[in-house]
């Protein structure tokens, strides 16, 4: 490169930044110079005049957990921005010092031996902020239910043998009447819907043991289900939130929530990780190996010695895992029919996975393109009919036969 092009590299910590600047143009020795901030908002706002000062086109910076935030959003916007992972910039035992890092950043960013993570623009951000968070809130929520049930049979009530879900309707019912102090039993399993298939003597006989629960224990159940009451409100709140941010992208949720295994919950989730057009990925392919969900190599003399898929995005993964085995008990799917026709060969855990990936693919097709998804059903795939063809032909003339395809007429 001819001319100036200045580059910074920073190392983040918790309270001080090691920052070099190199001008990558020059040829031969890079010569650094290093700086030293702290990470307080009057030492973030002189990074950024100082990087500005000395004419810094491209800043790049590692950092763990959620340190490296501040710095970005500061940076964002002035400066060409790469964030690069950890495991990408290690130094060799015994040689690793703060401003070692940062300058062997700045080394592999010009030579590409940088994995650079996907950082997407403030608004998306905020999308996966609040999609993630009610995500989190939904895991609390189970634990909590699984806590309350522990505590149940602990104290002799044997709800979760009849109920499928002790926190339903009438669930909810039977818990408050016990916390609220009721102690006959028939009178607590009478608040039971009608719908439930338990019947009437067999929920009594559950909570025979509500005559003996004393006042520190009603107590305690009465503070599970507060904490329960509250996870539902924050989770409804934060669904609203995500609904009300995304209500501008509102048809590419409703096309995304047509594909079988997905709904309206988890298309937010999806446009808030990989955006509502799909535009850092070119291709449905960056997007699967950004993803995780294809199959990898590990290649040395020209031989894959393994196919596993790569790490990539966790989130995603998780989303595509569970949309999948949702997506094979679609009856009459295209999904189910791929499901079908690998799981006895190569097993349920590698046939769901190749159903994730399919899935993978066709969330590009439709954000990226604005498409809409229509189901093919059990429909042979025309490239496997031609593939099948081909090969029995090449079969047959290995035997000494002539053979000519032509297609067969279509019956009335």
């Amino acid at each position: 490169m001819d001319g100036v092009y200045k580059v910074a590299g920073i190392d983040v910590h918790k309270k001080m930044l090691a920052v070099v600047i190199t001008n990558v143009a020059e040829l031969g020795e890079y010569r650094f110079e290093r700086r030293k901030f702290g990470t307080g908002e009057a030492e973030l706002k002189a990074l950024a005049d100082c990087l500005t000062a000395e004419g810094v086109a491209e800043v790049v910076m590692e950092s763990t957990a959620q340190y490296g935030k501040p710095v970005w959003q500061m940076l964002e916007g002035s400066f060409k921005l790469q964030l690069a992972q950890a495991q990408s910039n290690r130094a060799p035992k015994g040689r690793k010092s703060d401003f070692a890092d940062a300058e062997r950043l700045v080394r592999r960013l010009v030579a590409g031996e940088l994995i650079l993570s996907f950082i997407p623009d403030p608004e998306q951000r905020l999308w996966r902020m609040m999609t993630r968070s009610r995500y989190q809130l939904a895991r609390d929520r189970a634990r909590l239910r699984n806590q309350l049930e522990g505590f149940l049979e602990d104290c002799r009530i044997k709800l979760s043998s009849h109920l499928s879900n002790v926190l339903g309707v009438s669930g909810c019912k039977m818990l408050r009447a016990l916390a609220d102090g009721e102690t006959n039993a028939a009178t607590i399993a009478a608040l039971a819907n009608g719908g439930i298939r338990a019947s009437q003597p067999a929920l009594a006989d559950s909570l025979a043991a509500a005559s003996r629960l004393d006042a520190p224990r009603r107590q305690m159940l009465n503070l599970f289900l507060e904490r329960l009451d509250l996870l539902s409100a924050q989770m409804d709140t934060l669904a609203k939130m995500a609904a009300a941010s995304l209500s501008e992208h509102r048809d590419a949720v409703k096309r995304l929530s047509n594909v079988p295994g997905l709904g309206a919950d988890s298309a937010q989730q999806i446009i808030a990780e990989v955006g509502p057009k799909v535009a850092t990925f070119p291709s449905p392919e960056r997007l699967a190996s950004w993803v995780g969900c294809c199959p990898g190599r590990e290649e040395s003399a020209e031989v894959s010695k393994s196919d596993a898929s790569p790490k990539g995005n966790s989130t995603m993964r998780r989303l595509l895992s569970q949309s999948a085995n949702a997506a094979i008990k679609s009856k009459g799917s295209v999904f189910e029919e791929t499901y079908r026709r690998l799981a006895p060969r190569i097993g349920h855990g590698k046939a769901v996975w190749a159903v994730a990936h399919k899935l993978c693919r066709i969330v590009w097709k439709i954000l990226h393109d604005g498409v809409d998804y229509k189901e093919l059903g059990q429909q042979p795939d025309p490239k496997s009919i031609e593939r099948r063809v081909s090969k029995l032909t090449r079969q047959l003339r290995a035997l000494g036969y002539q053979v000519q395809i032509q297609p067969a007429p279509i019956a009335a």
